[in-house]
């Protein structure tokens, strides 16, 4: 499996990909281009002043709130296909905001991964999925809820913007300064939890988590090869065990648990093992 380097590479280049209208960071200005009706994979606001395409859920807001209602069908697809292909690879090498994240988290400071209610709040994102970004922008038109009061990565692009245009910073006022506030906590929250926003607040992360069972780019894991040895649950950070789950919503398939296995039982791959069931070794944990 990659190591850590080729992924954080990975990453930036595919951030950079999507924010590639650089000019649009010095003039403050939103790109237009025919790019912008392709909805790029990761969680990327429309509205960054380097972006180049459409985020995903921005644009099955539009869809939803729009003054006549129209059945997201090219945004559907697109998920479907982006999952059924890679899963929730999507964030652990392609989301930005994931990146970014990333970054934060190798800053030196207190950590703590592991607590009480980590299982709970996981259920979180999957409550902003259906409410803020489905219910709530179909009964309230050109509304979109989740890009208006929550989504760190608009915050950013609007802090771009405000940066580079008086005229835009001279509009924000109280929404914007509250959007400030759940940036910050999930900001700061970096430091201490591995990518807080992806494990409890993201709902594009809970869109194609539910594809890591099916996606042709899985984790595989090799029972005859595994004793139980729990590196791989140990490795991982965002608190799966591939022993048990290999197939987990949460598994961003960043590849740690494959570098850990002293037994080389998981590999990262499109052709299905022969092995790939839970080992002997875990049964009687799962149950």
């Amino acid at each position: 499996m990659a190591k850590k380097w080729v992924r954080h590479s990975i990453q930036a280049v595919a951030t950079l990909l999507q924010n590639a209208n650089f000019k649009g960071f010095l003039e403050g200005k939103i790109y237009q281009g025919p790019s912008k009706s392709v909805c790029v994979p990761g969680l990327n606001c429309y509205s960054c002043p380097g972006a180049i395409g459409a985020c995903p859920i921005g644009s099955l807001q539009s869809y939803l709130s729009g003054l006549k209602f129209k059945v997201p069908y090219y945004v559907a697809g697109i998920l479907i296909f982006v999952g059924a292909l890679i899963g929730r690879a999507v964030c652990g090498f392609l989301c930005p905001f994931g990146f970014l994240q990333d970054l934060i988290y190798k800053i030196p400071f207190f950590k703590k991964n592991e607590f009480k209610i980590d299982k709970y709040l996981r259920w979180f994102k999957y409550a902003v999925l259906v409410l803020f970004v489905l219910m709530l922008p179909f009964c309230f038109k050109l509304t979109p809820f989740f890009c208006k009061y929550i989504c760190p990565s608009g915050t950013i692009a609007g802090i771009w913007l405000a940066s580079a245009n008086k005229q835009i910073a001279d509009q924000l006022g109280g929404i914007f300064s509250l959007k400030l506030v759940i940036l910050g906590l999930i900001l700061t929250g970096s430091l201490i939890i591995y990518r807080p926003f992806c494990k409890y607040i993201c709902p594009l992360g809970a869109i194609y988590g539910f594809f890591n069972r099916i996606a042709l780019y899985r984790l595989h894991l090799d029972k005859d090869k595994c004793v139980g040895c729990k590196a791989c649950a140990k490795a991982c950070k965002m608190n799966v065990d591939p022993s048990i789950s290999p197939d987990s919503c949460e598994c961003i398939r960043c590849g740690e648990c494959v570098n850990a296995c002293p037994h080389k039982a998981l590999r990262m791959g499109v052709k299905t093992s022969k092995a790939e069931k839970q080992c002997p070794a875990t049964e009687k944990d799962a149950v």
